[in-house]
């Protein structure tokens, strides 16, 4: 209302001396209208500008404060968020370490060892269940071994030894919510053993279905879907991959159920083509009760006088063209260095722990060949013993315990192709004279100084300050299902992720995730069909070695 009366008065006045001065009236409202429009420009563009400007400011940071809060409701929504909370808190020594155990029905677990003797076909696993799962002790007559920790343990055993030994795990908890990976305590490889050979496909995998379902149903899965269990099994992998329903295909197909794709399985010897196994060391005879005991052995190997050079223990395989064993036996007779110990059926000593430790204790360097699978327990026994290990395939442990031992296989041991023996003739006697005894004696302390985290602590004890292979174990998987999670909130995915890879992706180094052509894809790159086929020949002929007693 002012404006217009303000801007009518003028016009009054000029009427009325209009006929004085016509030419002052022209001037007068050419300058008002000049300062009308410089005020309306003036207005719209420092004022109402300024002032959109000002409201722009404030609209926008209103939708970042409610986008800021979205996305702190967005990652409340995400189940396992408490857990990853845990790591931050410095305080509390379990953080980003708790591990939740379902509480299985007895069938799945404690069922199996009341009925022992179903175990194994061959071997009556009574005696091997006892301790914990560690057998029964080893006496110490020819004084190779320590007077105590030490017991006759079936190489097949992980399953109760690892399921005992978490029950001293140091960061255990009943609130899953603040897990960082789930323990499903199932005897795998004791409900797979029992129905190898004369049952059909439905009872060997009648177990395996009835654990998924069980688990499917529990709202712990629902958090991932099963991505952060696991379970261990004390078999090799191949037992566990059956392809087809068959009766004559071999094991069970737990491994491949689409729910069990989901966990990590930790068997002592896993498949280089897939992503669901990770191999941890077989159980050797010596099961620590504290540090101190660890340390005297240590001690004891690094004094140690050894006579071989190198040295071997096993049988030939006459039914397998690959193999190399025959060569290597050749080469050992032939050698004045090396310490042969033959085992086959009726052979005693190959199936005494005191005899074959006595050997690998006398010995710089152990040969390590492919038994009826990649890997053999032999490996662990010679470590244990401070001898170098000699590997002809890559599968027998590089790829194998990527999480045990170090990625760089030339600091502890010693690799030939199997090529190198099989049709170069390759003298093995002239390849390990070739070290220096400088090099030898850094390789042997390093072999030393991974005996800790090669061996399965007393499971009725806890060590002090050192890490066994169950702790190094478990913490692997933790790292596993935290980055997972770190992952999915971050929205990362490996989209170029590929399963038959497995084997290389074990090998990469932290911040790396791509994967390219390896010196080892010779190794490994067989066609599918025959990759399968000869996991069920292996499976199989894994329990050859069973009834023969030596891995």
């Amino acid at each position: 209302m002012r404006r217009r009366q303000t801007a009518s008065n003028p016009p009054e006045h000029m009427e009325k001396a209009f006929g004085k001065n016509h030419h002052t009236r022209l001037c007068f409202l050419l300058f008002l209208s000049a300062l009308f429009w410089v005020l309306l420009f003036y207005f719209h563009f420092v004022v109402l500008g300024s002032g959109t400007i000002v409201e722009s400011e404030k609209l926008h940071q209103i939708p970042l404060r409610t986008e800021s809060a979205k996305a702190h409701r967005v990652l409340e929504n995400y189940p396992f968020m408490r857990a990853l909370r845990t790591i931050e808190n410095k305080s509390d020594p379990c953080g980003g370490r708790y591990i939740y155990v379902h509480d299985l029905p007895p069938r799945f677990n404690e069922d199996m060892l009341k009925e022992c003797k179903s175990l194994s076909l061959w071997t009556n696993m009574c005696k091997f269940t006892t301790n914990a799962g560690l057998g029964p002790p080893l006496e110490n007559v020819d004084g190779v071994f320590s007077n105590t920790g030490w017991y006759a343990t079936n190489q097949f055993a992980v399953d109760v030894i690892f399921s005992n030994r978490m029950k001293q795990y140091e960061c255990l908890t009943n609130d899953s919510s603040i897990a960082s990976a789930i323990f499903v305590p199932f005897y795998a490889g004791f409900d797979i053993a029992r129905y190898l050979w004369g049952y059909n496909t439905s009872v060997r995998d009648a177990a395996s279905l009835d654990l998924l379902d069980w688990l499917v149903k529990r709202p712990e899965w629902k958090v991932m879907g099963g991505k952060d269990h696991f379970l261990v099994a004390g078999r090799i992998t191949w037992d566990f991959r059956r392809l087809t329903d068959q009766e004559s295909d071999w094991g069970n197909k737990l491994l491949f159920l689409p729910a069990a794709k989901n966990m990590s399985m930790l068997v002592v010897e896993s498949s280089p083509w897939n992503a669901n196994d990770f191999g941890i060391p077989y159980p050797t005879y010596f099961h620590p009760a504290k540090d101190a005991d660890v340390f005297i052995w240590q001690d004891r190997m690094r004094k140690l006088n050894r006579p071989w050079l190198f040295s071997f223990a096993g049988a030939p395989r006459p039914d397998n063209p690959k193999s190399i064993r025959g060569q290597i036996i050749e080469q050992c007779k032939k050698s004045k260095v090396c310490k042969l110990l033959e085992c086959d059926f009726g052979e005693s000593k190959c199936h005494s722990p005191s005899s074959i430790m006595q050997m690998f204790q006398s010995s710089l360097f152990c040969l390590q060949p492919q038994g009826d699978s990649y890997t053999r327990r032999s490996a662990f026994d010679s470590m244990l013993a401070g001898c170098i290990p000699v590997f002809f395939h890559p599968g027998s442990a590089y790829t194998q315990y990527t999480w045990h031992l170090p990625k760089n296989y030339s600091k502890y041991s010693v690799f030939i192709p199997e090529d190198d023996i099989r049709k170069r003739n390759v003298s093995i006697e002239k390849r390990l004279r070739q070290i220096s005894p400088e090099q030898v004696k850094i390789m042997r302390e390093e072999v030393i100084s991974l005996i800790p985290r090669l061996i399965y602590a007393d499971p009725r004890s806890r060590l002090e300050t050192l890490k066994d292979a169950f702790d190094v174990a478990v913490q692997a998987v933790i790292n596993k299902v935290t980055k997972l999670r770190k992952d999915i909130v971050d929205g990362r995915t490996d989209d170029n992720f590929i399963e038959e890879n497995s084997w290389k992706y074990a090998l990469l180094e932290e911040g790396q995730r791509e994967v390219g052509p390896h010196e080892w894809d010779p190794f490994f790159s067989k066609p599918k069909d025959e990759q399968n086929d000869q996991s069920a020949e292996t499976g199989k002929n894994s329990w050859k070695s069973e009834r023969r007693g030596q891995s």
